[in-house]
Protein backbone atom coordinates (compact mmCIF):
# COMPACT_ATOMS: atom_id res chain seq x y z
CA UNK A 1 0.00 0.00 0.00
CA UNK A 2 1.37 3.42 -0.94
CA UNK A 3 1.55 5.90 1.93
CA UNK A 4 -0.33 8.51 -0.08
CA UNK A 5 -3.26 6.07 -0.20
CA UNK A 6 -3.33 5.63 3.57
CA UNK A 7 -6.36 6.61 5.62
CA UNK A 8 -5.26 5.80 9.15
CA UNK A 9 -6.28 5.95 12.75
CA UNK A 10 -3.58 6.03 15.42
CA UNK A 11 -4.32 5.42 19.08
CA UNK A 12 -2.06 7.29 21.47
CA UNK A 13 -1.50 9.62 18.54
CA UNK A 14 -1.22 12.81 20.59
CA UNK A 15 2.34 12.15 21.76
CA UNK A 16 5.33 9.81 21.73
CA UNK A 17 5.49 6.99 19.22
CA UNK A 18 1.95 7.56 17.96
CA UNK A 19 2.64 11.22 17.26
CA UNK A 20 5.79 10.29 15.34
CA UNK A 21 3.84 7.83 13.20
CA UNK A 22 1.19 10.45 12.49
CA UNK A 23 3.78 13.00 11.43
CA UNK A 24 5.54 10.54 9.12
CA UNK A 25 2.32 9.44 7.44
CA UNK A 26 0.98 12.97 6.92
CA UNK A 27 4.34 14.09 5.52
CA UNK A 28 3.94 11.38 2.88
CA UNK A 29 0.42 12.33 1.85
CA UNK A 30 -1.69 10.19 4.19
CA UNK A 31 -4.75 11.21 6.17
CA UNK A 32 -4.74 10.41 9.89
CA UNK A 33 -7.14 10.45 12.81
CA UNK A 34 -5.54 10.72 16.24
CA UNK A 35 -7.33 8.79 19.01
CA UNK A 36 -6.29 9.72 22.53
CA UNK A 37 -7.61 10.82 25.93
CA UNK A 38 -5.44 13.92 26.19
CA UNK A 39 -7.70 16.51 24.60
CA UNK A 40 -5.23 19.38 24.79
CA UNK A 41 -2.34 17.44 23.27
CA UNK A 42 -4.60 15.75 20.73
CA UNK A 43 -6.10 18.99 19.46
CA UNK A 44 -2.66 20.62 19.32
CA UNK A 45 -1.16 17.69 17.40
CA UNK A 46 -4.00 17.68 14.87
CA UNK A 47 -3.68 21.43 14.37
CA UNK A 48 0.08 21.12 13.89
CA UNK A 49 -0.30 18.32 11.35
CA UNK A 50 -2.78 20.33 9.28
CA UNK A 51 -5.82 19.57 7.17
CA UNK A 52 -5.04 15.86 6.79
CA UNK A 53 -5.30 15.23 10.53
CA UNK A 54 -8.15 15.11 13.03
CA UNK A 55 -8.52 14.26 16.71
CA UNK A 56 -11.13 12.19 18.54
CA UNK A 57 -11.18 11.59 22.27
CA UNK A 58 -11.17 7.83 22.82
CA UNK A 59 -10.88 5.50 25.79
CA UNK A 60 -9.48 2.41 24.08
CA UNK A 61 -10.59 0.13 26.92
CA UNK A 62 -14.22 0.99 26.14
CA UNK A 63 -15.74 -1.06 23.32
CA UNK A 64 -18.40 1.61 22.74
CA UNK A 65 -15.86 4.47 22.66
CA UNK A 66 -13.68 2.65 20.17
CA UNK A 67 -16.54 1.68 17.87
CA UNK A 68 -17.70 5.30 17.73
CA UNK A 69 -14.18 6.69 17.24
CA UNK A 70 -13.42 4.27 14.40
CA UNK A 71 -16.57 5.38 12.61
CA UNK A 72 -15.62 9.04 13.17
CA UNK A 73 -12.09 8.43 11.90
CA UNK A 74 -13.38 6.76 8.75
CA UNK A 75 -15.84 9.58 8.13
CA UNK A 76 -13.15 12.22 8.65
CA UNK A 77 -10.59 10.51 6.41
CA UNK A 78 -13.00 9.34 3.74
CA UNK A 79 -12.32 5.73 4.65
CA UNK A 80 -10.08 3.54 6.79
CA UNK A 81 -7.35 1.17 5.64
CA UNK A 82 -4.69 1.42 8.38
CA UNK A 83 -5.01 1.16 12.16
CA UNK A 84 -2.00 1.67 14.43
CA UNK A 85 -2.23 0.87 18.15
CA UNK A 86 0.18 3.00 20.19
CA UNK A 87 -1.96 3.77 23.25
CA UNK A 88 -0.62 2.18 26.42
CA UNK A 89 0.28 2.51 30.07
CA UNK A 90 3.24 1.21 32.10
CA UNK A 91 1.38 -0.56 34.92
CA UNK A 92 4.53 -1.02 37.00
CA UNK A 93 4.45 -2.75 40.37
CA UNK A 94 5.67 -5.86 42.16
CA UNK A 95 3.24 -8.72 42.63
CA UNK A 96 4.36 -8.89 46.26
CA UNK A 97 5.00 -5.31 47.27
CA UNK A 98 6.53 -4.12 50.54
CA UNK A 99 3.19 -3.04 51.96
CA UNK A 100 0.89 -5.63 50.41
CA UNK A 101 0.39 -7.77 47.29
CA UNK A 102 -0.45 -5.95 44.07
CA UNK A 103 -4.05 -4.81 43.89
CA UNK A 104 -5.89 -6.71 41.19
CA UNK A 105 -7.18 -3.42 39.80
CA UNK A 106 -3.65 -2.41 38.75
CA UNK A 107 -3.19 -5.67 36.86
CA UNK A 108 -6.59 -5.61 35.19
CA UNK A 109 -6.38 -1.92 34.27
CA UNK A 110 -3.04 -2.49 32.55
CA UNK A 111 -4.51 -5.35 30.54
CA UNK A 112 -7.64 -3.35 29.73
CA UNK A 113 -5.70 -0.44 28.24
CA UNK A 114 -2.82 -2.26 26.56
CA UNK A 115 -4.27 -5.61 25.50
CA UNK A 116 -8.04 -5.19 25.45
CA UNK A 117 -7.61 -1.70 23.99
CA UNK A 118 -5.55 -3.09 21.10
CA UNK A 119 -8.11 -5.84 20.56
CA UNK A 120 -11.02 -3.37 20.60
CA UNK A 121 -9.37 -1.23 17.92
CA UNK A 122 -8.31 -4.19 15.77
CA UNK A 123 -11.82 -5.66 15.87
CA UNK A 124 -13.61 -2.41 15.05
CA UNK A 125 -11.11 -1.43 12.36
CA UNK A 126 -11.24 -4.84 10.66
CA UNK A 127 -15.03 -4.71 10.68
CA UNK A 128 -14.83 -1.61 8.46
CA UNK A 129 -11.81 -2.65 6.42
CA UNK A 130 -13.41 -5.89 5.25
CA UNK A 131 -15.72 -3.82 3.05
CA UNK A 132 -12.92 -1.83 1.36
CA UNK A 133 -12.20 -2.32 -2.31
CA UNK A 134 -9.14 -4.56 -2.61
CA UNK A 135 -5.96 -3.30 -4.24
CA UNK A 136 -3.89 -5.23 -6.81
CA UNK A 137 -2.58 -7.56 -4.06
CA UNK A 138 -6.08 -8.18 -2.77
CA UNK A 139 -5.29 -6.06 0.27
CA UNK A 140 -7.99 -4.14 2.11
CA UNK A 141 -6.22 -2.98 5.23
CA UNK A 142 -3.35 -3.19 7.70
CA UNK A 143 -3.51 -3.36 11.51
CA UNK A 144 -0.29 -2.67 13.45
CA UNK A 145 -0.04 -2.96 17.24
CA UNK A 146 2.71 -2.00 19.67
CA UNK A 147 4.06 -4.60 22.07
CA UNK A 148 7.42 -4.34 23.87
CA UNK A 149 10.59 -6.33 24.41
CA UNK A 150 9.13 -6.79 27.89
CA UNK A 151 6.77 -9.28 26.27
CA UNK A 152 9.81 -11.57 26.06
CA UNK A 153 12.10 -10.48 28.95
CA UNK A 154 9.88 -8.85 31.52
CA UNK A 155 11.72 -7.29 34.43
CA UNK A 156 10.87 -7.46 38.11
CA UNK A 157 7.88 -5.17 38.57
CA UNK A 158 6.62 -5.71 35.02
CA UNK A 159 4.31 -8.69 35.51
CA UNK A 160 1.22 -6.72 34.50
CA UNK A 161 2.92 -4.82 31.70
CA UNK A 162 4.62 -7.92 30.27
CA UNK A 163 1.37 -9.89 30.38
CA UNK A 164 -0.42 -7.16 28.45
CA UNK A 165 2.30 -6.88 25.82
CA UNK A 166 2.76 -10.63 25.59
CA UNK A 167 -0.94 -10.92 24.84
CA UNK A 168 -0.55 -8.52 21.92
CA UNK A 169 2.25 -10.67 20.50
CA UNK A 170 0.21 -13.84 21.00
CA UNK A 171 -2.89 -12.59 19.19
CA UNK A 172 -1.02 -11.26 16.16
CA UNK A 173 -0.77 -14.51 14.21
CA UNK A 174 -4.30 -15.81 14.99
CA UNK A 175 -5.82 -12.52 13.83
CA UNK A 176 -3.62 -12.43 10.72
CA UNK A 177 -4.76 -15.93 9.85
CA UNK A 178 -8.42 -15.09 10.44
CA UNK A 179 -8.35 -11.79 8.57
CA UNK A 180 -6.43 -13.20 5.59
CA UNK A 181 -9.67 -14.05 3.80
CA UNK A 182 -10.55 -10.35 3.92
CA UNK A 183 -7.14 -9.20 2.70
CA UNK A 184 -6.30 -7.56 6.03
CA UNK A 185 -2.75 -7.89 7.37
CA UNK A 186 -1.92 -7.89 11.09
CA UNK A 187 1.53 -6.99 12.42
CA UNK A 188 3.12 -6.03 15.73
CA UNK A 189 6.23 -4.03 16.60
CA UNK A 190 8.06 -4.74 19.87
CA UNK A 191 10.17 -1.65 20.61
CA UNK A 192 13.06 -1.63 23.04
CA UNK A 193 14.04 1.41 25.07
CA UNK A 194 12.82 4.46 23.19
CA UNK A 195 13.06 8.17 23.79
CA UNK A 196 9.53 9.06 24.88
CA UNK A 197 8.06 11.81 27.09
CA UNK A 198 8.41 9.44 30.08
CA UNK A 199 12.15 8.97 29.49
CA UNK A 200 12.57 12.68 28.82
CA UNK A 201 11.53 13.38 32.42
CA UNK A 202 14.11 11.01 33.93
CA UNK A 203 17.40 12.19 35.47
CA UNK A 204 20.29 12.38 33.01
CA UNK A 205 22.24 9.56 34.68
CA UNK A 206 19.25 7.23 34.32
CA UNK A 207 18.94 8.13 30.65
CA UNK A 208 22.65 7.43 30.13
CA UNK A 209 22.36 4.10 31.95
CA UNK A 210 19.44 3.04 29.75
CA UNK A 211 21.33 4.01 26.60
CA UNK A 212 24.43 2.10 27.70
CA UNK A 213 22.39 -1.09 28.11
CA UNK A 214 21.71 -1.23 24.36
CA UNK A 215 24.41 -3.24 22.52
CA UNK A 216 24.35 -1.32 19.24
CA UNK A 217 23.72 1.42 18.60
CA UNK A 218 24.23 2.29 22.28
CA UNK A 219 21.50 4.89 22.53
CA UNK A 220 17.78 5.14 23.02
CA UNK A 221 15.54 4.48 20.06
CA UNK A 222 14.18 7.48 18.23
CA UNK A 223 10.41 7.81 17.69
CA UNK A 224 11.21 8.52 14.04
CA UNK A 225 12.71 5.04 13.76
CA UNK A 226 9.50 3.53 15.06
CA UNK A 227 7.59 5.61 12.51
CA UNK A 228 9.91 4.42 9.73
CA UNK A 229 9.28 0.74 10.44
CA UNK A 230 5.54 1.35 10.74
CA UNK A 231 5.58 2.92 7.29
CA UNK A 232 7.66 0.02 5.98
CA UNK A 233 5.08 -2.47 7.24
CA UNK A 234 2.31 -0.54 5.54
CA UNK A 235 4.17 -0.48 2.23
CA UNK A 236 5.40 -4.10 2.25
CA UNK A 237 2.41 -6.35 1.61
CA UNK A 238 4.37 -9.54 2.39
CA UNK A 239 4.82 -8.62 6.04
CA UNK A 240 2.04 -10.35 7.92
CA UNK A 241 1.34 -12.27 11.12
CA UNK A 242 4.54 -11.60 13.01
CA UNK A 243 6.21 -9.33 15.56
CA UNK A 244 9.29 -7.28 14.70
CA UNK A 245 11.70 -6.41 17.52
CA UNK A 246 13.07 -2.89 17.16
CA UNK A 247 15.58 -2.79 20.00
CA UNK A 248 19.26 -2.46 19.08
CA UNK A 249 19.74 -6.08 20.27
CA UNK A 250 18.88 -5.17 23.86
CA UNK A 251 17.74 -7.96 26.19
CA UNK A 252 16.26 -6.73 29.45
CA UNK A 253 18.00 -7.72 32.66
CA UNK A 254 15.92 -8.95 35.64
CA UNK A 255 15.93 -5.43 37.09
Amino acid sequence: MKLKQVKALITGGASGLGRAVAGHLVANGAKVALLDINDEAGAAAAAELGDNASYFRTNVSSEEDVAAAVEQAAASNGGLNVAVNCAGIIGAGRVLGREAPMELSLFTNTLMVNLVGSFNVAKAAANLMQHNEANEDGERGVIISTASVAAYEGQIGQAAYSASKGGIVAMTLPMAREFSRFGIRVMTIAPGIFWTPMVDGMPKHIQESLAASVPFPSRLGKPEEFADITAGIIENSYLNGTTIRLDGAVRLAPR
